[in-house]
């Protein structure tokens, strides 16, 4: 997203999701100060630009029937918007800091050389946090139930025989993982040239 489309959808973010809570009478969280609401309001507006019109309107309403408060009549702190947001429509991977700050790390480049990039990717995506030595193993296992499914298939393509719809699907999809692994980490080596 380039400075166009970020400022575009900042606005975006404003008028479909920010602006009709506040008309509904949503005030700023007590234990923040008018300051500290100004800039979590900023930061929601930054970080949700990426959402789509609807998706926008479908938050303000999930976020209106969840209000903050003892009164139940102030905005959710943004780490319960930005989860909820996440839900209805997640983050292009590209688009997270977290996905490229693991593939600019030594981590995401080691997984990008040893071929576990892909698995990466999906426990990334499916747990929003930076993987423990645990996570690591259980992914690297994943990566290695992969190549020797791939290895097999190469096999009995060896032999004459073919491989089925699936077959070709799962290489296809792996390999659309590693390539989007590849991106990321690029992005990462291109921001830091600017």
């Amino acid at each position: 997203m380039d400075a166009k489309e970020q400022a575009a959808g900042e606005a975006r973010v404003r008028r479909l999701l920010i602006e009709p809570l506040e008309r509904l009478g949503l005030a700023k969280p007590s234990k923040l100060t008018v300051a500290q609401f100004e800039a979590m309001i900023a930061d929601l507006c930054g970080k949700l630009a990426y959402m789509n019109d609807l998706n926008l309107q479908a938050l303000a309403e999930q976020v209106a029937s969840m209000p903050g408060g003892r009164d139940q009549d102030q905005f959710p702190i943004a780490a319960k918007i930005l989860k909820w947001a996440g839900a209805i429509q997640p983050p292009a991977d590209d688009a997270s800091p977290l996905f490229r700050a693991v593939f600019a790390d030594r981590l995401g480049q080691a997984a990008l050389a040893e071929g576990w990039a892909p698995e990466l990717l999906v426990h990334l995506r499916r747990s929003r946090i930076w993987p423990r030595e645990y996570d690591l193993n259980q992914i690297r296992s994943r990566a290695e139930d992969a190549r020797r499914r791939i290895i097999r298939q190469d096999e009995q393509v060896a032999r004459g025989g073919r491989l089925s719809e699936a077959d070709w699907n799962f290489r296809r999809t792996r390999d659309l993982a590693q390539e989007k692994c590849q991106r990321i980490a690029a992005l990462v080596v291109e921001a830091g040239a600017e």
